[in-house]
Parts: structure tokens; C-alpha cells; sequence
């Protein structure tokens, strides 16, 4: 299904991005994982680009090169993002709430941009977002991450509709909790209180990631999938 696809994936060093690598990879798809940080990858078929995504001109320089010395891309996973950043509203600063915002909005919409015209001839291309449950519901000190990620969703369907005419569908993902690095030492309560039974694992993410980019997946459009087990659909009382 993948074999010979050109798979752009940001945010690729670590945590889910890394998993997307691999299960692109995996499927036989051409990855050019981006990230700020340096990493390595053991696939023949990865490439690793170091960029920063809210760098506008980076960002349509590397999409050129891909172009140049690859091809046309098939697909976009904007998963790059400042994901744990949590600070008091009373003490965050106009720089802070701003370097959140230019890496996960406008970093997103500098990669779709650029992606949108470097697929310009293609019968086939898929966006895939990466938002976060976070857009719709929140911690306190989570002002700038949740911001971020409602814009996401929000861009996701403007983008669907604008594509209209072009074969790119645009989709994204809210992931819940999805844990990365130490799922085995998590307590019976963390799981039991998803209606799932269970944490998230980067591979459910994947696995979502993988369906909507399917190049059968063409009337999946415009759509924000929550991928939480079920945790946003439970009311919560004080004991």
C-alpha cells in the first residue's frame, strides 16, 4: 500500500513521531523525518531532515529538495510540536506563549503549505494532523498548548474545504493520554479509568495515522478523531 510513497513526518526524533517513522518505514513508503533535534534512524529508506518547522523558509526550501532529488510527496504528518510545555497564566510570557503557537499552528500550516503545492499533479495526497484531546478539554497552565491545538482541528477543516478540488483530504488526530516511554510501570488506576481499560500507545496513533492516509480513505475529510479510550466521554464528580 505505502511501498514507493514519499512520507514527510515532523516532529520525528521522538515519542509518537518516531513510532510514525517506523510504521511508515515499515510499509515500504520513501520517510523524510524533520525535526530541531538530531537523531539517527536504522531504515534505508529515512531520511532525516533537521529544520525548524516555524521557519517558513526552511520549511518550503526542504519540500523543494524532496522534490528535486525524490519526487513528489503523497503525504504530510504535521506532528512536530512543543508538547509539554505547562506554565501558570500569571507567570507565562509573551514570548513563551508565542514560541508555542508559531511551532504547533503556524509551524502546521508552513509544512501543509508547502506540502499542498509540492503534490500539485498528484492523483493521490493525505494531510494528517496531530492535534490533542487538550483543544476541547484542559488542565490549568495549559493556555498556550491548548490554544495550539484548537487552532489544529480548526485549520484541519478550513484546509478540507479549500482542497476541495484537489485530491488532498485533510484529518486529525486527538490523541489522549499515549504513552511513550514507560508503559509498563503505569498504576491499575491509570488504565482503569479509560473506559478502554487501558493507557494509549503511540501504536494506536499509528494505526489511525496509517487509515486516514490510506489512498482508499478519499470521503474521510475535514474530521478530528479522538483517540483517547474513551476518557472524553466520561463525567467527572468530586468524591
Amino acid at each position: 500500500m505505502y511501498k514507493d510513497k514519499i512520507v514527510i513526518i515532523t516532529g520525528a526524533a521522538g515519542g509518537i513521531g518516531r513510532y510514525l517513522v517506523k510504521g511508515y518505514a515499515d510499509a515500504g513508503a520513501r520517510v523524510f523525518a524533520i525535526d530541531i533535534k538530531e537523531t539517527t534512524f536504522d531504515y534505508y529508506n529515512v531520511t532525516f531532515c533537521h529544520i525548524d518547522i516555524k521557519d517558513a523558509v526552511s520549511v518550503k526550501a526542504l519540500f523543494q529538495n524532496v522534490i528535486l532529488e525524490n519526487g513528489k510527496p503523497h503525504i504530510l504528518i504535521n506532528n512536530g510540536a512543543v508538547s509539554k510545555f505547562n506554565k501558570s497564566i500569571f507567570e507565562m510570557t509573551d514570548e513563551e506563549f508565542r514560541q508555542v503557537i508559531e511551532v504547533n499552528l503556524c509551524g502546521t500550516f508552513y509544512c501543509s503549505r508547502a506540502f499542498i503545492h509540492a503534490n500539485s499533479g498528484e492523483s493521490y495526497g493525505r494531510i494528517v494532523n496531530i492535534a490533542s484531546t487538550r483543544w476541547a478539554q484542559n488542565e490549568p497552565g495549559w493556555e498556550a498548548y491548548g490554544a495550539s491545538k484548537g487552532g489544529i482541528v480548526s485549520l484541519t477543516g478550513s484546509m478540507a474545504v479549500s482542497l476541495k478540488d484537489t485530491p488532498i483530504t485533510v484529518n486529525s488526530i486527538s490523541p489522549g493520554w499515549i504513552e511513550t516511554e514507560s508503559f509498563d510501570s503505569l498504576r491499575e488506576i491509570d488504565h482503569l479509568q479509560h473506559p478502554s481499560g487501558r493507557v494509549g500507545k503511540p501504536e494506536d496513533i499509528v494505526k489511525a495515522a496509517m487509515f486516514l492516509s490510506d489512498p482508499g480513505n478519499d470521503f474521510i475529510n475535514g474530521e478530528n478523531i479522538v483517540i483517547d479510550g474513551g476518557m472524553t466521554k466520561r463525567m467527572f464528580y468530586a468524591e
